[in-house]
């Protein structure tokens, strides 16, 4: 008897904690230990206690913040997944990043992430393919959720060409909170479906502009996470 085919491919292996996070995951670690002395040292005997569950709990979330959880992806070659965990906040028509220079009048079907504080915010490809362009534009930092972040604030976009030549535009956009994106993929590199391309810290949003030939799977308000959750399928 011949076994079914599997629903979901074997995510690349990976720290739980992102790299780019060990830094800040110590200084707040060491930043814990010393306002608690100095809280045992000149304030009452009760003092320590209660900066030390306050500065605890903030290590504790730091460490949360940047976990790097394994996924199941999809298999299926048409399912384009979401680049990040949060909650879809816009799914319109829009021109791509001007930046990017793709031919005036363009417009493309785009899927929008928004991720809170709590959320993973180690970013993912929606599809496999080479990173063909990137552009990092500074910019200010209003609320992610606001549709006019993707026109204002602090960017980084990727253009990744599939297989089909079909480009697939991915924005990491900088948020209220976030002021730092750090992006890992470089143009010429090639990357798999689901694979980990970048992180922003503290906050921020992610928007996919899709090529012709796709429709969205997904809805505003929906919650999403990266990897595993199709948000699109191309058309066969």
């Amino acid at each position: 008897m011949t076994s079914k085919p599997s629903t979901t491919i074997v995510d690349l292996p990976a720290p739980p904690i992102a790299r780019e996070g060990v830094p800040f995951i110590v200084l707040f670690f060491v930043m814990a230990a010393l306002l608690t002395g100095l809280a045992g040292w000149l304030l009452p005997s009760w003092a320590p206690w209660g900066v030390g569950m306050v500065t605890g709990a903030l290590c504790l979330w730091c460490v949360w913040f940047f976990r790097d959880p394994k996924r199941a992806i999809p298999a299926d070659p048409r399912a384009v997944v979401s680049p990040a965990d949060g909650v879809i906040c816009a799914v319109d028509h829009v021109a791509p990043p001007a930046e990017l220079e793709l031919p005036a009048g363009t417009t493309t079907l785009r899927i929008c992430v928004f991720m809170n504080v709590f959320d993973v915010h180690v970013n993912r490809a929606p599809v496999a393919g080479k990173v063909v362009a990137a552009h990092y534009r500074p910019g200010a930092f209003v609320n992610a959720a606001f549709d006019k972040a993707s026109e204002l604030n602090e960017r980084h976009s990727i253009v990744i060409e599939d297989t089909k030549q079909a480009r697939w535009v991915v924005v990491q956009i900088a948020g209220l909170v976030a002021r730092r994106i750090v992006p890992r993929a470089v143009v010429g590199s090639s990357l798999a479906k689901a694979e980990r391309f970048g992180i922003i810290r503290f906050g921020s949003r992610v928007d996919v502009h899709l090529p012709p030939g796709t429709s969205a799977s997904v809805s505003v308000g929906q919650r999403v996470k990266a990897g595993s959750s199709v948000i699109a399928m191309m058309n066969a």
